[in-house]
């Protein structure tokens, strides 16, 4: 789950994993019949696949997994279903108090694409986060390919992006991050 991509359709897929991305999240703010035609392929990519925030197009996709906010619905049917479950938090005790396969924390710092999150999570929480729950911990928010070494070194498993989802740097800087974090 190094690099987790979030993105609106198959192009902007193909060109994330062309980048290094190992996980592709299919984000788009439209009714369930129209998210199951965007995810057409998507299922034949080289990745992780994952849907936000629509358990029942993730079922439709056969995708390996679903990724719920705090308030969204569905978990129960995730996890009936053998889903893989992510979680949103943008606190400790939301973090803490997850039932989750992973989580995505943030925003780590200010990005448009979280605006309505509140105040960034920042690097000490995110490692207070890491340090208490025992999934895998994603860092979401205002990351690119200059701070997500910082996220790494705090104890994210990997990183979520969006714009720098194409960044072919990202995945080296990650990749050389978490190499470093296993060697001390």
């Amino acid at each position: 789950m190094r690099v987790h991509a979030i993105v609106d359709g198959l192009d902007g897929a193909r060109r994330a994993l062309a980048a290094g991305a190992t996980v592709i999240q299919l984000r788009a703010k439209v009714p369930t019949d129209e998210l199951i035609v965007r995810g057409q392929g998507f299922r034949d990519l080289p990745a992780l696949f994952v849907v936000n925030d629509d358990v029942e197009a993730a079922l439709a996709l056969r995708a390996d997994g679903v990724h719920l906010g705090q308030t969204d619905t569905g978990a129960d049917v995730a996890r009936r279903e053998g889903l893989l479950l992510g979680r949103s938090a943008s606190t400790f005790d939301e973090a803490v108090a997850a039932d989750a396969d992973y989580l995505g924390v943030g925003p780590i710092w200010p990005t448009p694409s979280k605006d309505d999150a509140g105040d960034p999570v920042g690097l000490d929480e995110l490692a207070r986060i890491c340090r208490a729950i025992s999934v895998p911990v994603i860092a979401i928010g205002g990351v690119d390919v200059t701070n997500a070494p910082a996220c790494i070194a705090a104890g994210a498993a990997g990183v979520a992006v969006i714009r720098a989802a194409t960044d072919p740097r990202l995945a080296r800087a990650v990749d050389d991050a978490l190499r470093a974090a296993h060697r001390t």
